[in-house]
């Protein structure tokens, strides 16, 4: 009877109060596995749509429109709330999922994208062609495709199926989204720290990017953090030098007039060592040296992942100072770079123009590593020029952030493994994406925040022409965008549990 009494009474217990929320297990996938193959068209129909809806921050182009979509795309996957934030900048997007559930995940959007040049593509960057890619299967091909539009339309379309389902979803979701990340995410704090995002966030355990992480290989990675960057333009000009032209003039006048372009390539020579390679700013805060726990997952990553592969997607032959794969991942990871996008003065069409440019500007990046942060990287840039006679020349930063970390020990990383693992897959873990993403601001004070990013599938050339993201895989060892969405899924339930 006692044995009966207990028994009674955990079952009422289990039907209440605080552990009334009840959601599906791994064994009970079938259901969204079928919703999502049902819904195939209508979540590449919305991905299509979405690529289509260019926004570019660089360019003033497509705002606020592609805030407007973002809410649209939120509110369509279920979320009850969902509103536009204004910036000094582009608005971002603010949007809750309120499931009742016993736990809060927090997701990082972007909607901007990269600028592009039609010229350079094989099919329209804003057509979301679908096309064949050999040894891949069906592509969608469009600016935005992998970065980020594609895996972040798969979530949608992982929620879309697991209320299409009739299933509860496992956990509540606070989404914040912006559309700057592509110029250095200049006002992603004023939409974290607006006190009703604050409050949502500090609900959460950990917040996490959809991402393509599969290699062709298969191999995935688990990022446990990215790269900080700063973005920047430095601006020679006679006017503000004083000792150059404040006009294009006729480039026989070289002879008794000094070139402001020669000047900005002059001071640009001072940054770095002669071979390009070391960065020679005077007081660069000093990177922290790469741990013990980092070296071992360099060794291990750097003996799964195909150097040969690599070599081939960049298109290159050698790495720096030609260095074994090894040493040049751990180069990767732990050192920060000086690069210049791009160089820009004077006359550029066909032919020659016989002139003397008034005006030259350097466009680039910094990239960062830990204990190198962008305020002290460009205090030291601007003092270098200054004490080495280029104090005129303009520094323009457009936007930037601090580097981002989360201990592979969190559990918020853990239930990436677990994931991954159940899905048959055993993750390679990696110190920090040599890429950026604004994640400091949910893993820095006050949040402190576990950050990463998820999602099995596969793309490729984010921010150069015909990017892509796979959507029928031919490659066993990929995921095509119906089991992209299916990894989000089961990434939601292993964090519910």
């Amino acid at each position: 009877m006692k044995q009966r009494f207990f028994v009674a009474m955990l079952v009422a217990f289990l039907l209440s109060g605080s552990a009334h929320y009840c959601y599906s297990t791994g064994n009970d996938f079938g259901a969204i596995k079928m919703e999502i193959r049902k819904r195939h068209d209508e979540a590449l129909t919305r991905l299509h749509d979405w690529i289509h809806q260019v926004s570019i921050a660089a360019e003033n182009r497509g705002y606020p429109e592609g805030a407007d979509y973002m809410v649209k795309l939120a509110q369509d996957a279920g979320f009850q709330r969902a509103t536009r934030v204004e910036t000094d900048g582009k608005p971002g997007v603010f949007a809750t999922l309120d499931a009742g559930a016993p736990k809060t995940v927090g997701l990082y959007f972007m909607y901007d994208v990269k600028q592009f040049d039609p010229a350079e593509w094989s099919s329209s960057p804003t057509d979301a062609a679908l096309v064949d890619k050999p040894g891949l299967g069906k592509a969608i091909v469009g600016r935005g495709a992998v970065n980020q539009k594609g895996p972040e339309a798969a979530f949608l379309a992982a929620l879309h199926a697991i209320r299409g389902a009739g299933k509860m979803m496992p956990v509540n979701l606070v989404m914040v989204a912006e559309g700057e990340e592509e110029i250095g995410s200049p006002h992603i704090g004023q939409i974290v720290q607006k006190p009703e995002v604050q409050a949502a966030l500090w609900k959460c355990v950990g917040v996490f990017m959809p991402s393509a992480t599969q290699d062709l290989d298969g191999v995935v990675t688990v990022s446990l953090g990215a790269k900080g960057v700063v973005e920047l333009e430095l601006v020679s000009s006679g006017e503000k030098w004083g000792r150059g032209p404040a006009k294009d003039i006729h480039s026989s006048l070289k002879a008794m007039v000094e070139s402001p372009v020669w000047h900005l390539v002059k001071a640009l020579d001072t940054l770095v060592s002669a071979d390009g390679n070391e960065i020679t700013i005077d007081n660069y805060p000093k990177p922290r040296p790469i741990s013990v726990e980092e070296k071992a997952m360099i060794v291990a990553a750097s003996a799964r992942r195909s150097e040969a592969q690599a070599k081939k997607q960049y298109g290159v032959q050698h790495w720096i100072n030609d260095l074994p794969w090894e040493q040049a991942n751990e180069r990767l990871e732990s050192q920060p770079t000086v690069n210049i996008e791009g160089l820009v003065g004077g006359y550029t069409g066909p032919g020659g123009k016989t002139i003397l440019p008034h005006k030259a500007v350097a466009k680039m990046d910094l990239r960062l590593v830990p204990d190198v942060k962008a305020a002290d990287s460009v205090a030291a840039l601007k003092a270098h020029l200054a004490q080495r006679g280029f104090g005129d020349i303009d520094v323009n930063v457009t936007g930037g952030y601090n580097p981002t970390s989360t201990p592979a020990s969190a559990p918020f990383i853990q239930a990436q493994v677990a994931a991954l693992k159940l899905a048959g897959i055993d993750p390679v873990m990696w110190p920090r994406n040599a890429g950026s993403y604004p994640g400091y601001v949910f893993t820095d004070e006050p949040l402190k925040l576990a950050a990463g990013h998820f999602g099995l599938g596969h793309g490729s050339g984010a921010h150069a022409p015909d990017e892509y993201y796979v959507i029928d895989s031919t490659n066993t060892k990929i995921q095509g965008y119906d089991g992209a969405v299916m990894s989000f899924v089961e990434y939601l339930y292993e964090l519910a549990k």
